[in-house]
Order: C-alpha cells, then sequence, then structure tokens
C-alpha cells in the first residue's frame, strides 16, 4: 500500500491526485499538520509598534488627509507582519491609531463590527454614541458596540490620538457585516462632563430598575481612569496588608464588565488593565487566543516568544495564540490589554499554560 503521505509513484494514483485538483478536492493525509498542529501555529507573529513612531506618522497623516465622507477616519491600522495583504493585528482582533485634528469632526456612521477607544494621552474630544456625547480623557475606556451610531468632535485647538479597538477581522472571515452613513457631523455637538449613559449607569453596586433586561453589550459607555486606577491601587495595598488581591504577587489586574450580565464588556473583545509592580516580573504563559496590549504609563519589557522588548508609554504590542509571553517592570508599569476572550470562551477552546505549574 501507498503511504500516507502525498507521494504519487504509480499511474493510478498519480491520476487520483489529479481528480482530486479537478474536483476541488483536498485529501487530509497531505495537509494533516496544517490543518491539525499539535499545538496552535499562528500565522500572526508577536511584533511590537513604537507610540512615538506611530504618533508622528499619524500627525503627519493629519496634515495631509482630511477627514470626511468616504474614508470617514483618519485611523491607521495596525498590520501584523505575518498576516500581509490586511490592515489585521491578529486573525481576530483589528487596531488602528486615530488622529483628530483641533476643531475637527468625524462624521456618524455605525457598523455591525463592535470598537472601544482607549486613550493614552490628551483631551478634548468627544466621541458621540446614538446622540449621547462622551468625554474622552487620558485613561478611559470607551465604547461603541456594534451597530451604534458615533461620530467625534475636537472642541479644542489641539490634536488627539488614541487606539481603536474592533472585531474588524472576526467579522469579516464570518461575513457578518453592515455598514451605514449617519450624520455629516454629529447629532450632539455638547461637551458635558458626564455622559448620559454613566449618569445612569455609572453608579459601582447599583442597577436602575428600568435596565434589568440583560444586554449584549454594555450600556456604559465610558469607563473613567479614576476608577480603574483605584481598584488597581486598593489590590495592591491589600497584598501588602497580606490579603488575596491581586493575580500574582506584585501585579494588579481588573477586568471591565457589564453591569447588566457581570461579563465582558462586548460579545467579541475582552478588556483589562495590568498594574506590575517596580522589579516585579509576570509568569510566563501560554494562552489560546490572541491580544493587544499598550503601555499606559511606566517602562519595562516584554518577553515574546523568546525575544525580549523595551516597553515605553504607548508601545504597542500583539501576541498570537498559544506564544508564550511574560511582562517585566523597571518601573511601576501599567498596561491595558484587550483580547478575544470572549469568542475563545464561548466556543469552549480556553486553555493557558504555565510551565513548571500547568499540565498541557
Amino acid at each position: 500500500m501507498q503511504q500516507m503521505d502525498g507521494t504519487a509513484d504509480t499511474p493510478e494514483l498519480e491520476q487520483l491526485y489529479r481528480d482530486f485538483d479537478a474536483n476541488s478536492m483536498a485529501p487530509l493525509w497531505t495537509q494533516r499538520d496544517d490543518l491539525m498542529p499539535l499545538v496552535p501555529a499562528p500565522r500572526a507573529v508577536p511584533h511590537v509598534w513604537k507610540w512615538n513612531t506611530l504618533f508622528d506618522i499619524a500627525e503627519r497623516s493629519g496634515e495631509l488627509v482630511p477627514v470626511g465622507r468616504g474614508g470617514e477616519r483618519r485611523a491607521i491600522g495596525l498590520m501584523n507582519p505575518g498576516l500581509p495583504g490586511t490592515a489585521y493585528a491578529t486573525p481576530t482582533l483589528w487596531c488602528a491609531i486615530q488622529y483628530l485634528g483641533g476643531h475637527e469632526t468625524a462624521p456618524e456612521h455605525r457598523h455591525s463590527q463592535n470598537a472601544f477607544r482607549f486613550v493614552v494621552e490628551g483631551e478634548g474630544v468627544w466621541t458621540v454614541v446614538n446622540g449621547d456625547p462622551v468625554r474622552m480623557s487620558r485613561g478611559d475606556l470607551l465604547l461603541t458596540p456594534g451597530w451604534n451610531f458615533h461620530g467625534h468632535h475636537n472642541d479644542t485647538p489641539n490634536p488627539m490620538a488614541w487606539i481603536d479597538g474592533l472585531d474588524i477581522p472576526f467579522s469579516s472571515y464570518t461575513d457578518v457585516g453592515f455598514f451605514e452613513y449617519g450624520s455629516e457631523r454629529v447629532t450632539d455637538e455638547a461637551s458635558p462632563q458626564t455622559s448620559r449613559a454613566e449618569r445612569l449607569w455609572a453608579h459601582p453596586g447599583l442597577r436602575p430598575l428600568s435596565g434589568l433586561d440583560a444586554k449584549v453589550s454594555s450600556p456604559l459607555s465610558a469607563y473613567r481612569w479614576e476608577f480603574t486606577d483605584a481598584a488597581l491601587r486598593e489590590q495592591l495595598a491589600l497584598e501588602d496588608e497580606g490579603y488575596p488581591a491581586t493575580v500574582e504577587q506584585g501585579h494588579a489586574a481588573i477586568r471591565y464588565t457589564n453591569p447588566t450580565t457581570g461579563g465582558d464588556v462586548m460579545p467579541t473583545i475582552r478588556c483589562e488593565f495590568h498594574r506590575i509592580r517596580a522589579g516585579f516580573e509576570t509568569a510566563l504563559r501560554h494562552e489560546v487566543g490572541s491580544s493587544v496590549w499598550q503601555v499606559f504609563e511606566g517602562s519595562g519589557s516584554v518577553l515574546l516568544g523568546g525575544s525580549e522588548h523595551r516597553l515605553e508609554k504607548g508601545d504597542l504590542f500583539v501576541v498570537p495564540s498559544w506564544v508564550p509571553w511574560s511582562l517585566r517592570a523597571d518601573t511601576d508599569f501599567d498596561l491595558f490589554r484587550f483580547n478575544d476572550g470572549p469568542i475563545i470562551d464561548r466556543l469552549g477552546f480556553t486553555r493557558t499554560f504555565i510551565p513548571g505549574k500547568d499540565d498541557i
């Protein structure tokens, strides 16, 4: 019998393989390693983008490319070198730096894809979500769940940049995308300190009786830095007092949640924030699913698949599925993270491996 290695050394076998090709067929035995690897073998590769470089390019784009209908946003996707021909950070996640000049307005639109914004520096821009103006400030996580109309307006003469995260690659692969234009400007150009969504939902442990139904995405449009910072600070204070509060020694972390379910803020994207004490290092780990990180404050390094990369404020890096990673803090080190955890969890593929601690 012929071995199942894809070689053809008889006329009959050569004809069989020609018939496979002619009829758009591919036998498993010639591609088992590709279809069913022993461990995940992502095409996406670990990569680091330096914030200073990104901001310089975004700034020059602001001078040369106007915001308006057609392109809609001055957003520049971070393209993973392992996924050429796309603007994808990972097979499921899209990440971009968006730049809005002084007194500019990005017109409203909506789309099926879920989106958020995270602000590493700057202020003066309001994102208007379904007619509700939401202030964007340093350290804030702002949500735009799928099919919510949204636009941005800058009330100041100063430009502002932030990162966008969306599930565009996943939505594209599954062919679920819709898009619709909205207002040429924004439906409300006010600039309130607190959005209506926050006034209703941003009270810890309290939920309005008018909103007891479980919502697919969080109705809270802004997760403010002051609360994130306080939560992380208290975790480390409790650790100092000898109480269990951190995920590992010197490593505090929170997950942003949907107040109607206690689950993730959106059905396809998980958002977290991590704080590591100066001089501490996280355990090396492998995780199923991909993630994108941004340094919010401090300096340190990340070990990605055996290579160490220095990190400073604003730098972004991507961790593909099952690529081992760990973080080391030179100073107190704050990092924002988003990943495809809700998809992985719901499909039952969740797996984490910490060498020396877990069995694979």
